[in-house]
């Protein structure tokens, strides 16, 4: 990156950020602590960000803990992601009301808003970039999701300090953003000195950047925040061989390891749910009563729901070994099938929301040890 285009906004300046965003008519959201876990939210202000919060997180643990540093974006990820904003868990698809021997169906009606996202890891964004191929791209495209996308400002945040379930450099999705954002940040904090080194990626960026407070970048600063952010490469706490994986699981479908797997797999979908990629969902039909009115909604669903796979006469995947393998299949084989690129962009959600911490890059390194 041209170092010549790099900004610096000083960490007093940064509540200039969200004033710069409201007057431009956009909803701001961004990560907020409720319930000791950092979530996603609708916030207004910096105060209302995770400040001086950091997390330690292991397979099937999290923690928030406090930090002696002030930092906005010390923590690593929550149980929350993106895809709840632009993907809702419940969705009305339409109304249907009984006219005399007919009935009329109403679909709601589209009214995209403008949104902001402030904080998106690098990860993140390449889950989101993912998720576009999709619901924005594919050839049964979500209209709602596609207007959300193209009324969406992105402020990426680089990661300096990642956990110890992070593997995105194995996925080749951070821990610094290339492309995808409107700002970029990467947020430095040495004694004193407390600000965020800028880059704007879009029109719209450099619109937002130049209504704030800020300054070119010193070629030091650019230095330390390209060194914070390579030595982070350094610092995963997992690591994911993808070399060839895509054909050793294919061969290896039906390996004694998925069954081990299933002894300590509950099956109860923590990961798809976390997961910032899965898409999966159901529909479901409901009428009143009367019989005059009746609705549809869309409403994520989990592979590893026996129901998921049923059609008549049973379900496909009856077992709790088929649906793990189905689900890591798909996340590292199937999409690469139909999308070109895995489904799973390292930020290790998955790891430490399974509640017994079944750890993807353990049981696919596993199976091929055993290949």
């Amino acid at each position: 990156m041209n170092n010549e285009i790099k900004s610096v906004i000083e960490r007093k300046d940064f509540q200039a950020l969200f004033d710069a965003l409201s007057t431009e008519g956009y909803k701001i959201s961004g990560p907020t602590v409720r319930d000791n876990a950092v979530i996603y939210d609708e916030i207004a202000s910096v105060e209302e960000l995770p400040i001086g919060i950091t997390d330690r997180q292991e397979g099937g643990s999290y923690r928030l803990l406090k930090s002696k540093k002030k930092t906005l974006f010390g923590f690593i990820l929550g149980p929350y992601t993106w895809k709840k904003l632009l993907y809702p868990p419940d969705k009305k698809i339409w109304d249907a009301k009984k006219t005399g021997h007919s009935f009329e169906i109403v679909e709601p009606e589209l009214k995209p808003t403008k949104q902001a996202f402030i904080g998106v890891r690098p990860c993140e964004l390449k889950a989101i970039c993912i998720q576009d191929k999709v619901l924005r791209d594919g050839p049964h495209s979500d209209p709602e999701y596609g207007a959300l996308r193209r009324n969406l400002f992105i402020v990426a945040v680089n990661c300096t300090d990642p956990g110890n379930n992070c593997f995105c450099v194995s996925m080749e999705s951070g821990p610094g953003v290339t492309n995808g954002y409107d700002l970029a940040l990467t947020e430095m904090l040495e004694g004193k000195e407390h600000y965020f080194v800028v880059e704007a990626g879009s029109r719209a960026g450099k619109k937002i950047l130049d209504k704030i407070p800020h300054r070119p970048a010193e070629p030091g600063e650019v230095e330390a925040a390209d060194k914070a952010v390579e030595k982070a490469a350094s610092k995963m706490g997992r690591s994911f061989d993808m070399k060839g994986l895509k054909e050793i699981l294919n061969d290896n479908f039906d390996s004694h390891h998925w069954g081990e797997i299933a002894k300590r797999c509950l099956t109860c979908g923590n990961c798809t749910m976390v997961c910032p990629t899965c898409f999966c969902c159901n529909v479901e039909d409901s009428t009143d009563l009367g019989g005059d009115q009746a609705e549809r909604r869309r409403l994520w669903d989990t592979c590893y729901s026996v129901d998921f796979s049923y059609i008549h006469g049973g379900s496909i995947r009856a077992t709790d070994y088929s649906r793990y393998r189905q689900w890591l299949m798909h996340k590292i084989v199937y999409w690469q099938d139909q999308f070109g690129t895995p489904g799973c962009v390292g930020c290790g959600r998955c790891i430490t929301w399974c509640p017994v911490g079944i750890d993807i890059t353990e049981e696919a390194g596993a199976i091929r040890e055993k290949a």
